[in-house]
């Protein structure tokens, strides 16, 4: 999701609910806590000079359960950060704290909520550095043809 998306999605909505992968809410008491931009510059493992740029939310919970994050709140704290350091359009990844580490998201809208989607890392450059292609077996037709049955002591 791009911050011009999420800031479309806020204008319409009067509360901001988001929901965790595993649909579990945000605790409606949620700060955003920083607003910004993370630039990173790296060589993959094929030799790849890269560079990843992101707009980056900062979710905390505090201890404060009489005050809420509103809608119109979170677009001046975006507007803030778009005036003072130039934030471009970018793609949302959100930090949330997990059970021992930050955890970064991707965001997405659905059903009028807001959505912590997960992230994955993966080779950028498979052909260099020697990675197989991973093939899909069709399981079906190991049964079928009677390789492994359940109970014939396949697996």
């Amino acid at each position: 999701m791009l911050l011009s998306e999420i800031k479309t999605f806020l204008a319409s909505t009067e509360t901001l609910l988001i929901n965790l992968p595993d649909g579990t809410p945000v605790p409606a008491h949620f700060h955003v806590t920083e607003v910004g931009e993370v630039s990173k510059t790296f060589v993959d493992c094929g030799g790849t000079l890269r560079r990843e740029r992101v707009a980056n939310f900062q979710l905390w919970n505090a201890d404060d359960y009489d005050h809420r994050l509103h809608p119109g709140k979170l677009v001046s704290i975006i507007e803030m950060a778009e005036q003072q350091l130039g934030l471009a359009d970018l793609d949302i990844e959100v930090e949330y704290q997990g059970e021992d580490s930050i955890v970064k998201y991707g965001l997405e809208v659905g059903n009028g909520q807001l959505h912590l989607t997960g992230k994955t890392t993966a080779c950028l450059a498979p052909d260099a550095c020697g990675v197989p292609e991973k093939k899909a077996v069709d399981l079906s037709a190991l049964v079928s043809s009677g390789v492994c049955t359940p109970g014939g002591g396949c697996c």
